[in-house]
């Protein structure tokens, strides 16, 4: 049943914009309860707004669909924060956190390096490891995520 719920509300996301993060089905709660997480596919924020607009449609295709025959509940949200930095706003937002750097070098070998955010330009990434300045050329980077500040 969950992999026929999951090809559901990921179609029925995308004729509305969004693309499906999670879906899960609680059937040990009475009713049972089917929540889907969603995130806009250009990668804007998703509002309260957005999970109420999508939490019709979605509702419907439940129905006609007839995967669930029972009474059920039907939550929509956001998943919420990713630990993953990837977009400028991301990076303005948690300047001074720290975070964790995968390095892949031209020999694909890889590093990881983990201080605290100082900036990211158009070409590299400066990174403050107990208060010496590495400078990552934006091409070595693979991922860029948030980390305990115990690591």
């Amino acid at each position: 049943m969950l992999p026929e719920l999951e090809i559901l509300a990921s179609d029925t996301a995308a004729e509305r914009g969004y693309e499906v993060c999670a879906v899960q089905l609680l059937t040990h709660h009475k009713p049972i309860t089917m929540q889907v997480q969603i995130r806009q596919i250009g990668g804007g924020d998703v509002s309260l707004d957005d999970c109420a607009v999508f939490s019709s449609p979605m509702g419907e295709a439940i129905e006609v669909s007839q995967i669930i025959q029972e009474e059920y509940v039907l939550e929509i949200s956001s998943p919420g924060i990713s630990d993953e930095l990837k977009n400028e706003r991301d990076f303005n937002t948690f300047k001074g956190f720290p975070v964790e750097v995968t390095i892949e070098k031209k020999n694909k070998s890889k590093l990881q390096s983990t201080g605290l955010l100082h900036e990211r330009s158009n070409d590299h990434l400066l990174l403050n490891i107990k208060g010496r300045m590495k400078r990552i050329p934006l091409e070595e980077i693979r991922q860029v995520r948030l980390v305990s500040p115990t690591g």
